[in-house]
């Protein structure tokens, strides 16, 4: 009989209390047919809720890429750095947005500062690792090292007793 350590079906997750009132707003809506809070609540931007860049890590040929969704960041207030075999990627989003309606004016500012870090593989050559950032996408391209090949060892029989 093994022993295997317990591992719990379910997970926590981070509280997101705007998108738990988006999700009752919605619920009430389809419970009356017609919108059930007031037009104040109905348009806080998704700016305001919460934001954290997503984040894309795949493999080429000769190279390993990143891709962090960073829509209205300018690339200044962006901060890439590798420590040992960490990739972080630091950043500072500041946005305004202002809606103006015939009974309706709302005028949001967000400010906030995100990082996210990354495990890098042994075989990166940090020394030729490059950033671009181009419609709202920071892509970093992290290039292999040269592949250290196998050497071939050959192994060779001794009788009992015989002497190098």
């Amino acid at each position: 009989m093994a022993i295997e350590r317990h591992r719990p079906r379910w997970r926590p997750v981070p509280w997101r209390p705007f998108q738990e009132l988006d999700e009752m707003e919605q619920r009430l809506d389809e419970a009356f047919g017609h919108p059930f809070l007031p037009a104040m609540w109905r348009r806080l931007p998704r700016a305001v809720t919460e934001w954290a860049p997503a984040i894309e890590v795949f493999e080429k040929e000769d190279k390993f890429v990143v891709k962090a969704e960073v829509p209205g960041i300018k690339e200044e207030d962006i901060d890439i750095s590798v420590i040992g075999d960490t990739l972080t990627i630091k950043g500072e989003k500041k946005a305004e947005t202002e809606t103006k309606e015939e009974d309706y004016y709302c005028c949001e500012r967000s400010y906030g500062s995100f990082f996210r870090s990354i495990a890098l593989p042994s075989n990166v050559d940090i020394n030729k690792i490059e950033a671009d950032c181009e419609d709202g996408v920071l892509e970093i391209s992290l290039p292999k090292t040269a592949e250290v090949k196998p050497k071939k060892v050959t192994v060779s029989a001794r009788k009992k007793g015989e002497t190098k």
